[in-house]
């Protein structure tokens, strides 16, 4: 974490939120944030530092204590606004009461889910009419890219015919396509509103790379963004960005 590739996809994500609560939301309003599988709480933090109350559900206990080591760190009012809990996507309904939030937040999750549709009809419910769901998803139309790029080429070969796949973390994780996941959305009453491509030009960066600093970090966040609002390219960013509002 914290490498040239997480900044980017922080970063790129952050942003992209960022226009949608803008475009959905009225200036300066409070909102009720959920964010399933925060991991570390990078945008869960943000989120708080901005105004907004913030609970955080992570399942992983390793990355529930990243994340209250960094909460213990900001300022009280800061703290006061976020909650955190230890808990599996999969049971929001166990925790929360339906409608409960304004936004969802699902980042880096459904490639550990092999059926995700419960998963997401679970978080629309989270919702309040009107409200906003984030999905975070590893792009299977791209899905040969890293491999052919690297000269994987058997590796490239079975990603045209399979979303399932091996992270650099060495699990076995699936993709989601673009065409499957607006239907989920639609079916769940929270039909995608907009989507952008995340790590276009990044996502070869070796472990372990650095963000440059300053200036050149700045120009390369504007390429990505650029690249992830404008087609062809954002077909085959590293990961697709989904935002859908539920009706």
């Amino acid at each position: 974490m914290g490498g040239l590739r997480d900044a980017v996809r922080q970063e790129l994500v952050a942003r992209q939120l960022d226009e949608q609560i803008a475009q959905h939301f009225a200036v300066g309003r409070r909102l009720r944030i959920l964010d399933v599988g925060m991991g570390q709480g990078t945008q869960a933090l943000r989120l708080a530092r901005a105004g907004h109350q913030v609970t955080g559900l992570e399942s992983d206990p390793a990355m529930l204590v990243a994340a209250r080591t960094a909460l213990d760190e900001e300022p009280a009012g800061i703290r006061e606004r976020v909650r955190l809990l230890q808990g599996d996507g999969r049971d929001t309904g166990v925790h929360f009461l339906p409608g409960a939030f304004d936004v969802v937040l699902c980042h880096g999750v459904l490639m550990y889910v092999e059926e995700p549709d419960a998963l997401l009809a679970g978080l629309a419910r989270m919702l309040a009419p009107g409200g906003l769901l984030s999905l975070l998803v590893r792009n299977a139309d791209a899905l040969a890219m890293r491999p052919g790029l690297a000269g994987r080429w058997d590796t490239a070969l079975a990603a045209f015919d399979s979303p399932v796949y091996e992270n650099r973390l060495g699990l076995t994780v699936r993709a989601d396509r673009l065409a499957t996941l607006t239907a989920s959305l639609a079916g769940i009453g929270a039909p995608l509103h907009a989507w952008y491509g995340v790590r276009v030009f990044t996502d070869q960066a070796a472990d372990g790379t650095e963000p440059p600093s300053g200036q050149e970090f700045e120009r390369l966040l504007l390429a990505e963004e650029r690249a992830g609002r404008t087609d062809p390219y954002r077909q085959v960013a590293a990961l697709m960005h989904l935002c859908g509002v539920r009706g």
